[in-house]
């Protein structure tokens, strides 16, 4: 069954294949590379790859690979806890707001359109400097710059499911809303909103990165993506393979999120259902 939906899929498979290897990476990372990520070892301080450290060491030494795979579970855990609390109060208010209409949902979508007002990366550098630094701030600031996003999302759906006969129905046998809203609609508009939320794991492991490298988000020396580049920097001149490499290691990691998002759409689209053929 699983063979039949991936086949003629291929940048859901791509997208899968790659997302897999970085998963793998930072999850088993401590059974991969000997070295302890924040160990600091100054014989070898800024040396380059080579067949001990993969990726080079910084300037305290460190290996880079340990870094970039312990920074990646950091990274990966903030962008997911983020979106995830992001996607389930925006869905609810989304939700709640179609089926109460009126002021409830005029308000809903005023609150959208301020917080749309603002460009994401603007937002999340704004709540930072009020809520302060951290990583659980960093996880407050993701999720409140991707819940009208849900929100909107799940009210649009929402509401073109509202009129359906199996909706009719449920109301007609007098199911409460909240029944109703979690189990005729939810299920119904699961698949957009989980395609989302891959994707915006994607930009929300940009955005923590960008904060921490900004030194508003994860604090040294707990190892970021966004840390590590930061550090690279400094000494980009005369160690590049730090920036670079780590660079290469996020762009792969955006590039599978990113394709695995653009397949799981294609695949439950039925407007390109059957384009990918039997």
């Amino acid at each position: 069954m699983i063979g039949g939906l991936l086949r003629g899929r291929l940048t859901l498979v791509l997208g899968l294949a790659v997302t897999a290897v970085v998963l793998f990476g930072i999850i088993f990372g401590p059974m991969i590379s000997p070295f302890d990520p924040e160990e600091m070892d100054f014989i070898n301080v800024l040396s380059p790859p080579d067949a001990t450290h993969w990726l080079g060491t910084d300037s305290f030494g460190r290996d880079v690979l340990a870094r970039a795979m312990a920074g990646g579970r950091i990274s990966f855990f903030v962008s997911t806890c983020g979106v995830l609390a992001g996607a389930i109060l925006g869905t609810a208010i989304g939700m709640g707001g179609a089926w109460r209409g009126g002021a409830a949902e005029a308000t809903v979508m005023a609150g959208c359109d301020l917080l749309f007002a603002f460009p994401s990366f603007v937002l999340a550098l704004f709540l930072m400097v009020v809520l302060g630094f951290g990583v659980q701030n960093v996880i407050v600031a993701i999720a409140l710059t991707y819940l009208p996003i849900f929100a909107r999302l799940s009210r649009n759906l929402t509401r073109t499911l509202m009129h359906e006969p199996f909706v009719q129905a449920a109301r007609v046998m007098g199911q409460p809303a909240r029944r109703i809203l979690a189990r005729e609609i939810l299920p119904n508009i699961l698949s957009p909103l989980m395609v989302q939320a891959s994707i915006g794991i994607a930009f929300g492991i940009v955005m923590e990165a960008g904060l921490s490298f900004l030194g508003l988000g994860v604090q040294p020396p707990t190892p970021s993506l966004g840390v590590i580049l930061a550090d690279g920097r400094e000494y980009f001149q005369r160690a590049p393979w730090v920036l670079t490499l780590t660079g290469l290691v996020v762009s792969v990691a955006l590039l599978g999120l990113n394709l695995l998002g653009d397949g799981l759409r294609d695949l439950t689209d039925p407007r390109l259902r059957g384009a990918a053929g039997p």
